[in-house]
């Protein structure tokens, strides 16, 4: 009863203040503030696949790493190429080749190494001639947000606890204080509703952009920002969405209200460059650093192979991965969503229609509420963006209560096939019957993940 009375308590303090604090933010911005930029037209349209619900989980076990070269008509870190090599060190392949030099050994073992811009393909093909089993390029990753105005602020209820079940889902679980959810992101900054969350083991190299311990996001969105946007962090805002401190009588609420978020900073300070060798580091380090959960706010087209080793990896060591799906409105999944080893996310709109901007595909496992959502902005400020970026974190959240409930009844952590079993088994069936392009198995239902006997709790 305990968790009851924690969740009418939440009822009171949190959404009433945060509904006045709408009121008394408005009046003091423009009466008429710039609207956000429209959403894509949507060009995908859901339709069933007859994919049955797997109880096993992801099939993740017949992969093996391609041999050949990448694709490099994809966008791509000019002059690096990333090296890998059975039988023989990749360091030893790049002495075979002319003006190829090698920078670092990722933790996966891969080579990244430096090339004249403009012949990458070319050295590609040559190391791979000279005895390397799988060279490709380093590719770019975007962040998969659609940032709105800052002062236009709205009521999460509708989003939480409507589309989600959070309330109820909440009288069973908030959270573990021992479970690490890491962000893979543009970083974290200081917020007083995002303050007591944060985990920054001292030091352990958290900017694995820029090779050192502070991940503090100061990407030109912070340092330069949209002059009718104002300053935007893509990290404070995917990491408000999991953890923002909840039931503190401010701001806004997070999925969890317990446990601690772990933010690695894979986007370069000088330009917000996000690489495959920046987020195959970080995935890493969250296994090191004992998450259990990490989520993937950031996308490409394609596939690659370098970075889908180090999912795999990550998730036969018991994490769970959960990535967002796009917001071309197009056909394709982006990666690493995409991946048969991650949890993929796509958006719908507080209405359970499928958000204009979410990506359509055979890979998609989930949606949740990615359209208007409340999120924290530099400087203290918290306002709404909209983006499978925020629909992704909202899945992780849920993934950490569910976890943390789990753990108290059995005495053991899920596995990620028990996660993905129970939240797509108790997903809410929208568009086609079964499971489809668009929406995937359904929506998020954190409520039936808590109390489910067939799919989650066995």
């Amino acid at each position: 009863m305990g968790g009851r009375r924690i969740v009418e308590a939440m009822k009171r303090l949190l959404f009433g203040p945060l509904f006045l604090s709408t009121a008394l933010l408005l009046t003091a911005c423009p009466q008429n503030p710039p609207p956000p930029p429209p959403p894509p037209p949507s060009t995908c349209t859901p339709t069933a696949t007859g994919q049955s619900l797997r109880a096993q989980g992801l099939d993740v076990g017949s992969w093996s790493r391609p041999r050949g070269v990448g694709n490099f008509s994809a966008p791509h870190v000019p002059g690096e190429l990333l090296v890998y090599s059975e039988g023989v060190s990749p360091q030893s392949l790049t002495l075979r080749v002319q003006d190829v030099q090698p920078l670092r050994v990722l933790p996966g073992g891969t080579l990244l190494a430096r090339v004249p811009p403009g012949q990458e393909r070319a050295k590609a093909e040559a190391l791979f001639r000279a005895g390397a089993w799988w060279v490709q390029p380093n590719y770019i990753y975007q962040p998969l947000a659609v940032p709105s105005d800052p002062l236009y602020l709205s009521g999460q209820r509708t989003q939480l606890n409507g589309l989600l079940g959070l309330e109820r889902a909440w009288e069973y679980s908030t959270g573990d204080a021992g479970l690490i959810v890491a962000v893979v992101d543009t970083g974290y900054l200081v917020h007083r509703d995002l303050s007591s969350r944060w985990y920054l083991p001292s030091g352990e190299i958290l900017d694995v952009a820029d090779g050192d311990s502070d991940p503090t996001d100061d990407t030109p969105a912070v340092s330069a920002p949209d002059p009718e946007v104002g300053p935007f962090s893509h990290g404070l805002a995917v990491a408000s969405v999991v953890g923002a401190e909840t039931n503190n009588v401010q701001d806004m609420a997070g999925v969890t209200w317990q446990g601690r978020l772990l933010p690695l900073k894979v986007a370069r300070s000088s330009d917000g460059f996000i690489s495959t060798a920046y987020v195959e580091e970080a995935v890493y380090k969250a296994v090191g650093l004992g998450a259990r959960v990490i989520n993937i706010s950031l996308g490409a087209e394609g596939e690659d192979p370098e970075l889908e080793a180090a999912l795999r990896d990550a998730r036969s060591q018991g994490l769970v991965l959960v990535a967002a799906a796009g917001n071309y409105g197009t056909d394709g999944v982006l990666y690493p969503a995409s991946s048969p080893a991650v949890i993929a996310v796509g958006s719908v709109d507080n209405d359970k229609t499928k958000s204009s901007f979410s990506n359509c595909g055979p890979e998609l496992d989930l949606v949740a509420p990615g359209k208007g959502v409340t999120v924290l902005f530099p400087n203290d400020r918290y306002g709404i963006a909209s983006g499978t970026s925020f629909a992704s974190p909202m899945v992780a959240g849920v993934v950490a209560l569910y976890m943390s409930h789990y753990k108290a009844v059995r005495n053991a952590w899920p596995s990620p096939d028990q996660v993905y079993a129970c939240l797509t088994g108790t997903a809410e069936d929208l568009g086609p019957r079964g499971h489809d392009t668009g929406y995937g198995f359904g929506l998020l239902r954190a409520d039936r993940a808590m109390t489910d006997t067939t799919y989650c709790f066995p």
